[in-house]
């Protein structure tokens, strides 16, 4: 078995062996601006859209979103069920753009418009199913998102579960502030 020393030592060299990856192969690649591009673009429309009266509790909604969809993408990394070959940075091991701005904006949109139980939840199915069915094969093709053994139907449950359990988080902060 391992001493903690030595797992701390095998950490450092796997990061440097991950920064020279990303140095060499995602770095100013045509993906590597891709994510640039995923990471400004959904929060410049978003700056457009967003209901400036309830902005405070849809940036909750999204802040909530992102901080679920980041513990699950780490934790399916760190299961080995996924990984990313290209990323911004090489310091975050998860999908920035997609963690933080596309899924995040997507989210808040659909939660703003989509206020009825029913209907938000028949958007989240929509707009689950372009993210597993369409999106994650795409990403696949292109070679950021790589799966080990993960099947894209598996992803649909939890893009509409997440996004339940965030709006009920924030339905409940909303009736206690409202208690108050």
């Amino acid at each position: 078995m391992l001493s903690s020393p030595e797992l701390v030592e095998l950490q450092r060299q796997l990061t440097a062996l991950r920064f020279e990856q990303w140095r060499h192969e995602s770095l100013f690649s045509l993906q590597w601006w891709f994510l640039l591009f995923l990471l400004i673009a959904p929060w410049l429309i978003w700056v457009k859209l967003v209901e400036r009266r309830r902005v405070l509790e849809i940036s909750l909604f999204g802040a909530l979103t992102i901080g679920l969809i980041t513990l699950m993408d780490a934790m399916g990394m760190e299961l080995g069920l996924w990984g990313y070959r290209y990323k911004l940075t090489p310091l975050l091991p998860m999908l920035l753009p997609m963690d933080f701005s596309v899924l995040a904006v997507i989210h808040m949109l659909i939660y703003q418009y989509f206020r009825p139980w029913k209907a938000f939840i028949t958007a989240l199915t929509v707009a689950g199913c372009v993210f597993a069915f369409i999106g994650e094969p795409f990403m696949e093709y292109i070679g950021i998102y790589q799966r080990y053994g993960w099947l894209y139907i598996y992803s649909l449950p939890i893009y509409v579960g997440k996004a339940v359990a965030c709006r009920l988080i924030v339905a409940t902060l909303m009736k206690l502030n409202q208690a108050r």
